[in-house]
């Protein structure tokens, strides 16, 4: 029996998936197309993540689809908004029952003979299942959602307490007069700390290295001002324009000012702190702005628990799990009922997923980036991956309308295939340039990126939205083609 086929096969219901669906609905009417869910819910990151306090690392005026403007009141969301937003945009979009549950993707192999990809997924029964199609949108992030990163620690075997991961957060759990360390300095720790603060008798932030902090108000000042003066469709638009500028100058200062940034965040910070807090050691990174994501505190919620007295943060290194706590290098002790482990994510390139063309296993590691969304020598596939400096759907949403466009193009003109080709000299830079630990463990696993457009990410909204929106579909970086037959030959120009 031959498999099912569709047009576009997405991979991951989540913010990703379910704005890519939107889109080919919006612009691609006709198009048929399936989503493919590993889990039993739509909403990825924001139904997975149910630790205290979850909520958006940037404001959601941007990263709220295009097509459908965030009306919430705040600007920095918690979780469980974010997840009513994806699923209420799903139903209102009519792709909600385009998805396809507990279809976990293992592979997929393109044919040029037959120019469609045999796509291989385990079902809701663990039995393999098969379906093949013209194009292959993968939306499924970029971190594995079975575990987070967690090292071991010494002597952990020995601790008495509750140590838990955020990823994988217990239901059960309940902090209330219990003392707490979360182990780590992210953007999950800055969240947790002030979240369990409220309850906990004491919670203790234990950094190895300290990272940048940034307060910025919960609710945007200027969307409530416009809401009261104009439609909810303008205003949004205004506010998303507002944060696109201010977070691309603010980011662009960071890099070509990287020390006057530097004294910027230490002064806000101070100014938030007790008198005399040591803000070099606790808040002051040894690396620049924007080596590493900057961690946002919504009306200096962090600050205000340090503060407060409900919370501290303790830069130094584990010596050792005891049966009560931690003991530290330094020779310091913090008791502890409760670990939490933020220690980051596991990079998972494609969701896991291994690629084929025409027999051969694609190496990722040794592909060169094509607009940061599809890969050389890989044809009609993209994949999703955000902005590391700005919010993730705003590339997301440019992805999903350049998927779109190829594909009207290709109809237009009869073209069948579409395949990145790498520049003459290749590609030798990181695809993400963070030093973050968990960019550093997997990122040689990541297509490289070139030197210069259109090989080249520029983590610039405005720059990718002239090169993805406004400049020819064909270029220098794509090959069209027609369905090979036995008799053709080799294509040529298609290398790594």
């Amino acid at each position: 029996m031959a498999a099912e086929h569709v047009d576009v096969l997405i991979v991951g219901a989540g913010l990703s998936g379910i704005g890519a669906a939107c889109h080919l609905q919006r612009e691609n009417p006709g198009t048929g197309f399936a989503i493919l869910e590993a889990r039993e819910a739509i909403g990825g990151t924001w139904d997975l993540f149910r630790y205290p306090g979850v909520r958006s690392d940037s404001d959601m005026y941007t990263l709220g689809y295009d097509f459908r403007p965030w009306t919430g009141e705040r600007s920095i969301a918690e979780g469980g908004d974010i997840l009513d937003y994806i699923r209420e945009t799903a139903r209102e979009h009519d792709v909600e029952r385009h998805v396809r549950f507990g279809h976990r993707v293992v592979a997929a192999e393109w044919s040029s003979e037959q120019a469609r990809w045999t796509v291989t997924a385990t079902g809701p029964d663990g039995a393999p299942v098969e379906l093949t199609c013209s194009w292959l949108s993968v939306c499924s992030g970029y971190y594995r959602y079975d575990e987070g990163f967690r090292p071991v620690f010494p002597g952990e075997e020995h601790y008495r307490g509750r140590l838990v991961h955020p990823q994988h957060w217990p239901a059960d759990l309940d902090v209330t007069g219990q003392r707490v360390v979360v182990i780590g300095s992210g953007a999950t720790a800055v969240t947790l700390v002030p979240s369990l603060a409220g309850a906990a008798e004491h919670v203790s932030m234990l950094q190895r290295t300290p990272s940048y902090v940034m307060a910025l108000p919960g609710r945007d000042p200027l969307a409530t001002a416009l809401r009261r003066r104009l439609p909810e469709g303008a205003a949004a638009a205004a506010v998303r324009w507002k944060n696109v500028l201010l977070s691309t100058a603010s980011y662009q200062f960071a890099r070509r000012r990287p020390e006057a940034m530097r004294r910027f965040l230490a002064g806000q910070a101070r100014k938030q702190l007790p008198a005399g807090y040591d803000v070099d050691t606790h808040f002051g990174p040894p690396y620049d702005p924007w080596d590493q994501r900057l961690c946002l505190s919504p009306d200096g919620d962090l600050f205000a628990a340090v503060r407060a007295g409900r919370a501290a943060v303790v830069t130094d290194r584990i010596a050792r799990f005891t049966e009560r706590g931690i003991t530290l290098e330094s020779g310091a002790e913090l008791p502890a009922d409760v670990v939490v482990t933020a220690t980051g994510l596991q990079l998972l390139p494609l969701g896991g997923m291994t690629l084929a063309v025409d027999g051969e296993p694609v190496d990722l590691a040794q592909r060169v980036s094509y607009k940061g969304f599809m890969v050389s020598g890989v044809p009609n596939l993209s994949m999703t991956l955000g902005y590391t400096n700005a919010s993730w759907t705003l590339k997301a949403d440019l992805i999903a309308r350049s998927v779109c466009r190829l594909l009207r193009h290709m109809a237009a003109r009869g073209h069948d295939v579409c395949t990145p080709v790498a520049p003459a000299e290749g590609g030798s830079d990181p695809f993400l340039p963070l030093t973050s630990g968990y960019v550093q463990r997997s990122v040689a696993a990541l297509p490289k990126q070139g030197r210069r457009a259109p090989w080249r990410l520029y983590q610039n909204y405005l720059r990718d939205l002239v090169l993805m929106r406004l400049s020819r579909v064909e270029d220098a970086g794509l090959r069209f083609s027609r369905r090979a037959t036995a008799s053709d030959p080799a294509p040529a120009g298609v290398a790594a």
